[in-house]
């Protein structure tokens, strides 16, 4: 495991990146993360200056970092966001007697997305491979899972494989993409992660499981069990702005993998796909798909874990400001002021 684990981060160049917290001495700017994609770099000056004026005081500074996090995570979910938008576009538009079929549509502009990404350089190389990398894995479990009848693709489609329409393997990379993201956006920095062997021998046991619960005794409960004494004293470190957060990896993996089973929910309403239960009318995918979701998630974060090598968090929660001028505004708002003239 250990010569996999040097094989795929040879392959994907990890070290490309300079990790955020740990490019600039202490008391010198951190690199933004828009660094990482060269469309965005142009907006970093600008956005450091909002950011001083929003740090005079302390509730537009909370409203800022609130919206820093939702637009870090609405740029991590990039891909995932185009992905659902056309699915929704393309169930409520799309015209069904159309020469191209419905699936066929969604694979040649998933595409089509794909290309305009790594053109507009709003995707990195690394993140494109991902996506590959999912694309294979994730095609190759539907192929068996719809031969067991354990979902469906109602439409017609030309380009498929084995009754899988070939769009769907991208759906798998939507999670590869945002995980891969996220992770660069938020700077993540752990304490007590568990070791990779671990996370690779789990998810190969996940991953096998997904295939023999249909003939030997499901081992599902089993590996809820590894896969939370793996994380139970997980933390993962995360910048939004100025200071760490931080919360359990094992809540995050679980809060993603509610996301993840709403988009579902919207995959099954639009027809993109179904569940047997909603062939004669739309129900909303049962809850116990959540903790095959979960499961998947860790195979995802797994792969994703080979290629951003997990480091240690080190020192205080705050070591240096992220605009140094934000530690002017202070000072200044907390030294004495001269007294008026009589």
């Amino acid at each position: 495991m250990t010569a996999l684990h040097r094989h795929i981060s040879t392959v994907f160049h990890a070290s490309d990146q300079p990790p955020l917290s740990e490019a600039s001495a202490p008391g010198v700017t951190p690199p933004s993360a828009a660094a990482i994609w060269p469309p965005l770099r142009r907006f970093i000056v600008g956005e450091r200056r909002l950011g001083r004026f929003m740090a005079r005081r302390r509730a537009t500074a909370f409203a800022y970092e609130f919206l820093r996090f939702g637009i870090k995570q609405g740029w991590a979910c990039l891909f995932g966001g185009i992905a659902v938008a056309l699915m929704i576009a393309t169930w409520r538009y799309y015209p069904a007697a159309a020469p191209l079929a419905r699936y066929d549509f969604l694979f040649l502009c998933m595409i089509v997305v794909q290309i305009m990404l790594l053109a507009t350089r709003l995707e990195t190389l690394d993140e494109a491979k991902i996506i590959l990398i999912y694309h294979v894995v994730g095609t190759a479990m539907e192929i068996f899972k719809t031969s067991v009848g354990s979902w469906i693709y109602p439409d017609p489609s030309f380009f498929r494989i084995a009754g899988v329409p070939l769009f769907t393997g991208f759906m798998y990379s939507c999670i590869g993409s945002y995980l891969c993201r996220v992770w660069r956006l938020f700077d993540f920095r752990f304490e007590r992660h568990p070791p990779r062997w671990a996370l690779v021998a789990l998810s190969v046991a996940i991953y096998v499981n997904f295939f023999s619960h249909h003939y030997v005794p499901d081992l599902r409960l089993v590996l809820f069990g590894a896969a939370a004494l793996l994380f139970a004293r997980t933390t993962v470190y995360f910048r939004v702005w100025n200071d760490d957060r931080s919360m359990p990896l094992l809540l995050g993996l679980m809060l993603v993998t509610a996301f993840i089973w709403f988009a579902e929910n919207i995959g099954t309403f639009t027809r993109t796909w179904l569940y047997p239960s909603q062939q004669h009318g739309w129900a909303m995918v049962s809850p116990a798909k959540f903790g095959a979701w979960f499961l998947l998630l860790i195979i995802s974060y797994t792969l994703v874990s080979l290629i951003n090598k997990p480091r240690v968090r080190r020192g205080p929660s705050k070591t240096a400001p992220a605009m140094p001028a934000l530690a002017a505004v202070a000072a200044t708002s907390s030294s004495p002021r001269p007294a008026r003239a009589a």
